[in-house]
């Protein structure tokens, strides 16, 4: 891994809500050290609006945010990630391409605010607990002292930001 910066993807399967807030979160709190990218295994080809309408108003420029395969992050041309972070647990069980570079990887299952369902506001609600917690564990994530750390104790690091709820969310 380099020591100064690093790729990260956020995967999901229809890349159109938790990963993009996740490449959006890490591309502002990370700037510098991380270029975060977002794909989906069953790209549903647009972005959810409230997903994009939550970024516009948390001042984001979403003019990145775009649904796409992760066939682009596995082909020869892409750039190497270093991390590789699963944000809903049905790509989980899914087969990942061979990454290029066999990057780190972690499930960090957020609920689907896609899936909500009730009035505007609760399905609002749903979009903004989804960045909460997208954004607490990235937030852990870039306070990572990644450089210094050995792969095992790097991945146990991943994987409890991931599972470790109470501190994340």
């Amino acid at each position: 891994m380099s020591d100064n910066f690093y790729n990260v993807l956020f995967l999901c399967n229809a890349n159109s809500a938790r990963s993009i807030m996740g490449e959006a979160i890490l591309n502002r709190i990370g700037a510098g050290k991380f270029k975060a990218f977002s794909a989906g295994s069953q790209p549903k080809g647009t972005v959810n609006p409230y997903a994009l309408q939550l970024l516009e108003t948390l001042s984001f420029d979403t003019g990145f945010a775009r649904s796409k395969s992760w066939d682009e992050f596995a082909a020869p041309d892409a750039p190497e990630m270093n991390f590789v972070f699963t944000v809903c647990d049905n790509t989980a069980n899914e087969a990942c391409p061979i990454w290029p570079g066999h990057p780190m990887t972690a499930l960090w299952a957020i609920p689907d605010p896609a899936k909500a369902r009730g009035t505007e506001a609760e399905v609002h609600l749903a979009f903004a607990d989804a960045y909460r917690m997208l954004n607490n564990r990235i937030s852990l994530f870039v306070n990572l002292p990644v450089g210094t750390l050995d792969h095992m104790t790097l991945q146990h690091h991943l994987d409890e930001i991931g599972r470790d709820t109470a501190k994340a969310n």
